[in-house]
């Protein structure tokens, strides 16, 4: 059986790391961290207890194709501390949402993307 200790990271692909840099580090505000070099851009983030690793590789698989908001893609999730103040800075950042304040999930769901469409899920425990 494997035993785990905690959730240490994901990887995306971006297209152009300085607008993905962008988007995560100077709208977000996602503390970027140390990266080594790989010989390849990229930007790491720690997120809590957990890190996002961008890569730039403009031939990945896994980029999506559509700007469309739809919660049942992949996705990474990542909690905050008050639903409607997140939701107010992504609309003032002109960041395309799709809200679910009353998901079946148990939590309060706002869901963005960034500039590859990369889908990105905030949330709230539901009141």
């Amino acid at each position: 059986m494997i035993k785990i200790e905690d959730f240490h990271h994901i990887s995306l692909s971006v297209t152009d790391i300085e607008a993905s840099k962008h988007f995560y580090g100077k709208i977000l505000g996602f503390a970027e961290i140390k990266r080594p070099d790989f010989g390849f851009p990229g930007a790491w983030y720690q997120i809590g207890s957990a890190q996002l690793h961008l890569i730039q590789n403009s031939k990945a698989e896994t980029l999506r194709e559509s700007s469309k908001l739809d919660s049942r893609d992949g996705h990474f999730a990542i909690r905050v501390k008050s639903y409607d103040q997140t939701l107010q800075f992504l609309k003032e950042n002109k960041i395309e949402v799709l809200e679910k304040p009353n998901s079946k999930s148990g939590f309060a769901q706002i869901f963005c993307s960034d500039p590859d469409h990369n889908l990105i899920e905030f949330n709230v425990e539901q009141s």
